[in-house]
């Protein structure tokens, strides 16, 4: 092999690797085909030796010659993703497929799968309520595939890709835990880190609204959240700047006027109006006493599914054809065994 074979050797192995990596479209095909350049170097050079490595990755050592030169230009190679989620990846990939995917899945964007992705993060809330573990664990892998869903849509419109999303977050995690990965200072209980939290969130809210606009206390909540948890942030937002009742004498007071409104609304759309008021108002009472509402409404509504489904139990099949007192007496009669 003369000179310039020996230099169009790895620049060859080079396009091979980059054919790869673009028909893959994965980081660890480029991160094996690299570890294959050794060899090609000793093609140049069989007196290069192996020098340390860079993760798993070997760098060859030699003299300033071109084959030394080509590979002290390479970058070390990012760790390769656990197999799992390469796995899960590359399903995904499979399945959004143009040629030879899932036709539902391609047919999908984000909107689509917007409401699997909530009704997954629901059923992972389910799980841990009911205690589950093994169902815990299904759960959180089918919101986890939601995650690479979506991460997957947008990396085929040229928007980020899996990889981005999980430095973002690495990101976000790390620059809002200075006392550990900084050389900030502790909290002294997590009451106060939350504390510090929020303060630092709200200093990113003010960094990007000086890009985006003006700085509302209220950015960053959700629209899409559930009502109930929605009213209670931006309750809660409101406070910080000192937008609040004074007490919860007070509170109540608006609850019970906020009904008397209710009472007066004279059409259906005036009714519905205040029946937002007065929710919103009673989210506002149990936040004062330190009630989420949402998981005060949710364990309401299991409590009245467990009592009713009792009921069913105790009257059989006759449960439709019984008068509003007998059901009602049934309803008392298992209250007061749940009692005991």
């Amino acid at each position: 092999m003369n000179t310039q074979e020996q230099l169009d050797f790895p620049r060859r192995t080079m396009r091979q690797v980059l054919a790869q990596f673009h028909m893959k479209t994965r980081g660890k095909a480029l991160y094996d085909a690299l570890a294959q350049l050794p060899q090609c170097a000793r093609r140049c050079d069989p007196n290069l030796r192996p020098g340390p490595k860079l993760g798993a990755l070997p760098i060859m050592r030699g003299d300033a010659d071109a084959g030394a030169r080509y590979l002290s230009h390479m970058p070390a190679p990012p760790p390769p993703a656990p197999a799992s989620l390469a796995r899960l990846a590359d399903i995904m990939a499979r399945l959004r497929d143009p040629d030879g995917g899932c036709p539902w899945d391609l047919a999908q964007d984000f909107s689509t799968i917007a409401p699997y992705t909530i009704e997954e993060a629901y059923e992972v809330a389910e799980a841990i309520t009911t205690g589950d573990m093994a169902e815990l664990r299904k759960e959180l892998g089918d919101l986890l595939f939601q995650v690479v869903f979506h991460s997957r849509m947008a990396e085929e419109a040229g928007h980020f890709a899996l990889d981005d999303v999980i430095d973002a977050v690495c990101d976000k995690m790390e620059r809002r835990h200075p006392h550990i990965f900084a050389n900030g200072t502790a909290a002294t209980d997590a009451i106060a880190q939350k504390l510090e939290w929020e303060a630092i969130k709200a200093a990113e809210r003010a960094a990007e609204g000086r890009e985006k606009g003006p700085v509302s206390a209220l950015d960053g909540v959700a629209a899409a959240l559930p009502a109930l948890m929605r009213a209670e942030k931006l309750q809660s937002r409101a406070a910080r700047v000192g937008f609040d009742w004074p007490d919860t004498a007070s509170v109540r007071a608006k609850v019970m006027e906020e009904i008397g409104e209710f009472d007066d609304a004279g059409t259906d759309a005036h009714r519905v109006e205040e029946a937002g008021d007065l929710l919103f108002v009673i989210v506002n009472l149990l936040r004062r006493h330190g009630i989420d509402a949402e998981d005060a409404l949710r364990a309401g509504s299991t409590k009245f599914e467990r009592r009713f489904r009792a009921m069913e139990a105790l009257a059989g099949q006759d449960f439709p054809a019984l008068s509003l007192e007998q059901q009602d007496a049934l309803w008392n009669q298992v209250k007061a065994a749940e009692r005991q």
